[in-house]
């Protein structure tokens, strides 16, 4: 089975994506003519963060993409099942699925609520195994089937824990359903990556949560990420599997060398994101402030 160049027709189940990356993403795909279904919680505005699965659905059919908004929240498993109902219905499968939803919070151990930690596993762990497995049975029917985590890679140093151990534990379950489920599903020809950025990205997660104005002139725009899972859902699920990817390493070897688009602080300082291991940083020519999110 060989690379596709677009999406033209496959269907995306994507968890999240009223906003921010999960949204540029299915952007993305919708200007090849993609079906997604963006299954979220938020239904009405948030006082503080933009868009809704109304809001979104619209934008998606703008790009050229036929979109089924759902009211979903992946811990629930009643609710993810009928939303994967409800997109077969309507588009006949599923050929993509993008765990896109996470919950964070940056706080160590003494101030980690149970409340909070819950959320977090229930959202990033077991959500984005929950709605893989439910998704399987239509995946493995599909020609061109994927899953994407939006997880980092597994860089088990203390470093990546100490300040926040539980989001750290939350977010790297992710990516061990990338490693077990490449591995698990690979005979039924289904790719299972990961995808993370080097840099921030410049969302309400960063505005509101990770550092504000500043910290978001010191990040890229969500379009590195969206152009690079572009490339990533377009190549052969039965060859391209398994790989923690990181963005800017993995366009560059996809031949993309400018980078300048992706950033709108100009020529200011990138921070380096976190969970992005040494070695990647060495693997690249753009200088970034490491140590974001680790000290």
């Amino acid at each position: 089975m060989p690379d596709i160049k677009s999406l033209k027709g496959k269907t995306i189940f994507m968890s999240g994506g009223s906003r921010g990356i999960g949204l540029a993403i299915a952007i993305r795909a919708a200007q090849d003519g993609a079906n997604i279904v963006i299954a979220a919680k938020t239904s009405e505005p948030h006082p503080k963060l933009p868009g809704t699965i109304y809001t979104a659905a619209k934008e998606i059919e703008e790009a050229g993409g036929q979109v089924l908004p759902v009211i979903c929240d992946v811990r629930d498993e009643a609710n993810v099942q009928a939303a994967i109902d409800a997109a077969v219905e309507k588009f006949g499968g599923i050929d993509i699925c993008v765990n896109n939803a996470s919950a964070v919070s940056m706080t160590n151990t003494e101030h980690t609520t149970m409340k909070r930690y819950d959320l977090m596993n229930g959202v990033n762990a077991r959500g984005t195994f929950m709605l893989s497995k439910l998704c399987l049975p239509y995946l493995k029917k599909s020609e061109h089937a994927h899953i994407l985590n939006l997880s980092p890679p597994l860089d088990m140093v203390a470093k990546w824990f100490k300040s926040h151990t539980a989001y750290t534990m939350a977010k790297y379950g992710m990516s061990m359903c990338t490693l077990g489920m490449a591995a698990e599903f690979k005979d039924y020809g289904i790719g299972v990556n990961s995808l993370w950025p080097l840099t921030p990205i410049d969302t309400a997660a960063i505005r509101n949560i990770l550092g504000g104005d500043e910290m978001a002139k010191m990040s890229r725009t969500v379009e590195i990420l969206s152009d690079c899972a572009h490339m990533m859902l377009t190549k052969d699920p039965r060859e391209f599997t398994g790989n923690f990817v990181v963005d800017e390493q993995f366009m560059r070897a996809e031949g993309i060398t400018d980078f300048s688009k992706y950033a709108p602080g100009g020529d200011a300082m990138l921070a380096g994101d976190f969970f992005v291991p040494d070695a990647v940083f060495d693997d690249v020519p753009t200088k970034v402030m490491r140590g974001f999110g680790n000290e």
